[in-house]
């Protein structure tokens, strides 16, 4: 019989989303991933489960069953922050009926709040920011190892246009395409400067070949995204 304050975690609604990928049958370990905030981060969460996948990962509904959990995180509003430590409060109370699972934050949270996440608070094993999503194979080896891992690093360039993501809990027909990363706005309400970086926008061909894709794959709606799309050169 689970633990009793497992089974509670389970019923309880939830206000992201967990992605689900029909997965490779050679990858044994379980990726549990939740998203929140903008559009931007359910497309990067995309993109990270497309990463993993190569690394032996898939993805899973069950939270319980889970070696790696991750949340990739909003800080635009408060309440989007106190929902994701919220989450992360339930997600180690599960680790204790599970010690093997480790859990991650990534994206916006990760970037702004990384010293009390490892140091102060020692709530998660892994912080990894917006920009640095392909080096999570190297950071899973270090948690694999009893370290812990961070990698909050901003890029002038990364826009992983070179990574396929997935289309998770898709409806097989409007997808989303990623033209730009970060913003050059230093508008005084928003962190989004500092937590995804400078404007950069992606190889056009790159945005071509993924559209092509979604369309021979039956898609019939593409929206262009990113942070100030309209900036895109």
């Amino acid at each position: 019989m689970e633990n009793h304050t497992t089974e509670k975690i389970i019923e309880e609604e939830k206000q992201g989303t967990t992605l689900n990928l029909e997965g490779k049958s050679s990858n044994a370990r379980k990726l549990y991933i939740e998203s929140y905030g903008c559009q931007m981060n359910f497309s990067d969460s995309e993109i990270v489960a497309s990463i993993l996948a190569k690394e032996g990962f898939n993805t899973t509904h069950e939270l319980t069953e889970a070696d790696l959990v991750l949340v990739n995180t909003c800080s635009i509003r408060e309440k989007a922050e106190q929902t994701v430590r919220k989450r992360l409060e339930k997600f180690n109370a599960v680790k204790k009926v599970n010690p093997k699972m480790k859990v991650g934050v990534l994206g916006c949270m990760a970037e702004r709040l990384k010293s009390k996440f490892l140091e102060e608070e020692k709530i998660v094993d892994m912080v990894v920011g917006p920009d640095a999503y392909k080096d999570l194979p190297n950071l899973i080896q270090e948690i694999d190892e009893g370290r812990n891992a961070v990698n909050v690093i901003l890029s002038k360039d990364e826009t992983y246009g070179d990574v396929a993501p997935v289309r998770l809990n898709s409806n097989g027909v409007t997808a989303f395409v990623s033209i730009t990363r970060g913003c050059d706005n230093m508008c005084t309400f928003c962190v989004v400067p500092f937590t995804r970086g400078r404007e950069r926008s992606r190889n056009p061909q790159s945005i071509i070949d993924e559209v092509n894709d979604l369309w021979d794959r039956g898609f019939k709606e593409i929206t262009l995204l990113g942070q100030n799309v309209d900036s895109y050169l």
